[in-house]
């Protein structure tokens, strides 16, 4: 009697494993594939590579946005006469209120309203990229602009004593002249501006909101007319005194907030602009200076920014910010150019800012502390050098030709005789081509700097800047009084006592007067 017998395969009865038994081979195998796991795995890693891939579009795409978002401005509006390099890297920034894009519903006034620099600050970053210093120049400043290029490519005369913030102002058009402000800072500085960033009012209200709100302090408490003096009554109350937080719209009040606070001027408002740039920068690093913080700000910043030519990209921009991320807070500082009034304008004090310009060419801190970053910090043994003595030395016949400035006679020979008394010889005495000099200038040529400041302690408050002509000349304004006064200038080191470390107490100095 023959039986139906069912096939069974190897390892197996009645079609279940049996304990210990060998697998076959698998269908990709029998059909001559490979392997399952391998296979996972290629898998595994194409999703992975796809995902990377995806990723770097993704950052790809999104510097492509940021490079998008940045205006830049000509170089060729960039003097060719510059100063040299120095051994740390200035950033000039500059606050624009123009009311172009959207920014008229933020400041006010007309939308064809030209631009012009609202706030203005030469930042200083060492070479060691531990510390920095930013100083701020008042727009209401008296400075010498120089020959800026015009929209038609033409060039402008040299404009002396005039405000500041007219050289943004300088073409008439509305994104302004970033780079004639450039020139003129450097002008004024004999330093070499490395950068310079434009940012205007949407730009700035922005970035507030980016970071979640910055803290401030208010020394009273401020009401609508203290925005808007043109209010016939005080109107609503917009910040109470003391501590808040502030974004946006809000934020911007605060920074432009110039009566009713002190003596209402635009350098009690920089004191507090001063305060609230460095709570922004002490936000910034709380949050943690990384590219997936970085970026929604560089966003916000850039789609109201204006720069030179070398930060018009994503990555560069990026590159310069995350340099700045180990600068130390209490090693940032926050400092206003020596000044004084000179009737409703600011003058420059010399020597002392050029003892400052000179401390900033060095890579000095305002302590003296060497921050070129050779072998590390070095703390000065003593006082940081300056460009002039405590003491005026001798004149050691160093010749000067003295002129009138004023409609005062004898003005002139009254300086030549005092210059005698200090061992100068004088070449000559005659009139002013203008006789409207209110403060005494020093003018000097070629290879003379440090003979004009020299010269400049004996008369305080006097200007010092360099012409084409050679030698050395004395201008008499009418603050003269006849005598010299052999005062010492401020000293890099006086001037820390009105420094603001960007650790500072946010109610602590907020107005002037």
């Amino acid at each position: 009697m023959t039986t139906d017998h069912q096939a069974v395969a190897p390892g197996r009865l009645g079609g279940a494993k049996l304990p210990g038994a060998r697998r076959g081979p698998d269908k990709a195998q029998r059909q001559g594939g490979e392997p399952a796991k391998p296979r996972r795995l290629r898998v595994a890693l194409a999703i992975a590579l796809s995902v990377v891939i995806l990723a770097v579009a993704g950052i790809g795409w999104l510097y492509v946005k940021l490079t998008g978002n940045i205006n830049t401005f000509g170089a060729d509006g960039i003097a060719d006469d510059r100063p040299g390099d120095s051994k740390g890297q200035n950033v000039l920034v500059i606050g624009s209120d123009a009311r172009t894009g959207g920014n008229s519903d933020l400041g006010g006034g007309d939308k064809g309203d030209i631009g012009r620099s609202d706030t203005a600050f030469l930042l200083h970053v060492y070479a060691d990229h531990k510390h920095a210093m930013a100083v701020s120049i008042p727009r209401d400043t008296l400075v010498t602009i120089p020959s800026c290029r015009l929209p038609d490519g033409t060039w402008t005369k040299e404009q002396p004593r005039t405000m500041f913030n007219e050289a943004y102002s300088v073409g008439q058009t509305a994104k302004g002249n970033p780079a004639c402000t450039q020139n003129t800072v450097e002008k004024l500085t004999g330093l070499r501006v490395d950068h310079t960033v434009v940012v205007d009012f949407k730009g700035f209200a922005d970035l507030t909101d980016v970071v979640g709100g910055v803290q401030v302090c208010l020394p009273k408490d401020v009401y609508q007319r203290d925005l808007n003096p043109n209010l016939r009554v005080r109107g609503d109350l917009l910040f109470p005194k003391g501590e808040q937080t502030l974004a946006g719209q809000r934020a911007l009040d605060y920074v432009r907030i110039r009566h009713g606070i002190g003596d209402g001027s635009d350098i009690g408002r920089i004191k507090r602009q001063q305060a609230f740039m460095s709570s922004l920068i002490k936000k910034i690093k709380d949050d943690g200076f990384t590219p997936t913080k970085l970026l929604p700000l560089a966003e916000a910043a850039t789609k109201s920014m204006t720069v030179d030519p070398g930060l018009g990209s994503a990555d560069k921009l990026l590159d310069f910010a995350m340099s700045l991320k180990d600068i130390d807070l209490h090693n940032t500082k926050f400092l206003t150019i020596p000044w004084r009034y000179e009737g409703e304008r600011v003058a420059v004090v010399e020597p002392d800012a050029q003892a400052l310009w000179q401390t900033l060419r060095d890579d000095r801190t305002l302590d003296g502390t060497d921050a070129s970053g050779k072998n590390g910090p070095k703390k000065a043994t003593s006082p940081a050098p300056t460009p002039t003595p405590t003491k005026p030395a001798p004149g050691e016949g160093t010749q000067v030709t003295v002129l009138n400035g004023t409609h005062t006679t004898g003005l002139a020979a009254r300086a030549a005789a005092s210059l005698r008394a200090h061992d100068y010889t004088v070449v000559g005495t005659g009139n002013a081509d203008r006789r409207d000099f209110i403060t005494t200038v020093i003018r000097y040529g070629a290879g003379r700097q440090a003979r004009a400041d020299a010269l400049a302690t004996l008369f305080p408050g006097a200007r010092v800047e360099a012409m084409p002509e050679p030698g050395l000349r004395l201008i008499v304004g009418s603050s003269y009084t006849g005598e010299t006064a052999p005062t010492a200038p401020s000293t890099p080191a006086d001037l820390s006592k009105e420094a603001r470390s960007a650790d500072d107490n946010p109610c602590e100095n907020l107005s002037y007067g």
